[in-house]
């Protein structure tokens, strides 16, 4: 029975095919001009192609032995895997941004907020934690134009440079946590085949180190 990768489609997976190539248990490359989501690529091993939103899910129903995603697409998922291996790429923050003439204690003294973000368990999760009553708003969009129009009091999402923030006029009040791509596992398939689990970890660490 084959081994099934999920790999996200995109710049996070262009580099996390790469790393599995590198380390010689995946042997093709993907033809650029293909269209197929299930490629064989070694001996005994499968690629799926997917949205990186969508690889938690593939993984812990067990649909793919593996797969590599970020740390904020497995907290939104609340995802049941395992977490093999941190690749160190593709860092980024979870954060909460507002406009820029709101600050931290202003925005969180409130006992009531409008929050746009493409993570709602994550923003709902913070909110909580801090007891903050927050209406989330569930966007898949552009989701500082909420906190520009007004719609939002702020937004909870993914920042990288920080550019789009601070050319909307938006500054980071709260960051949540770091985020970069890591490898995950199913539990099952783990423990139905941890040699092939450990020698693929051990062998991307390996290249990492390098």
């Amino acid at each position: 029975m084959p081994v099934t990768i999920a790999v996200p489609k995109g710049r996070l997976g262009d580099e996390a095919y790469a790393l599995l190539k590198e380390t010689g248990i995946v042997q093709k490359d993907i033809p650029k001009d293909s269209r197929k989501l299930i490629l064989r690529v070694g001996e005994g091993i499968d690629v799926i192609l997917l949205r990186a939103w969508d690889v938690p899910t593939y993984v812990e129903s067990g649909t793919a032995d593996i797969g590599i995603c970020g740390r904020d697409d497995c907290l939104e998922h609340d995802a049941d895997v395992l977490m093999l291996y941190d690749l160190g790429f593709g860092e980024c923050s979870m954060a909460v941004a507002a406009p820029g003439s709101v600050t931290c204690e202003e925005l969180f003294s409130r006992s009531y907020l409008k929050v746009a973000t493409k993570y709602p368990n994550i923003a709902g999760k913070f909110f909580s934690s801090i007891s903050v009553q927050a209406e989330i708003i569930k966007l898949y969009g552009s989701v500082e134009l909420a906190a520009v129009t007004g719609m939002s009091d702020c937004i909870v999402d993914i920042v990288s440079t920080g550019q789009t923030l601070k050319e909307n006029g938006l500054c980071v009040i709260e960051t949540l946590f770091r985020s970069s791509a890591g490898l995950i596992a199913n539990r099952a398939s783990f423990y139905r085949n941890p040699a092939f689990m450990n020698s693929l970890t051990s062998a991307i660490a390996a290249r990492l180190k390098k």
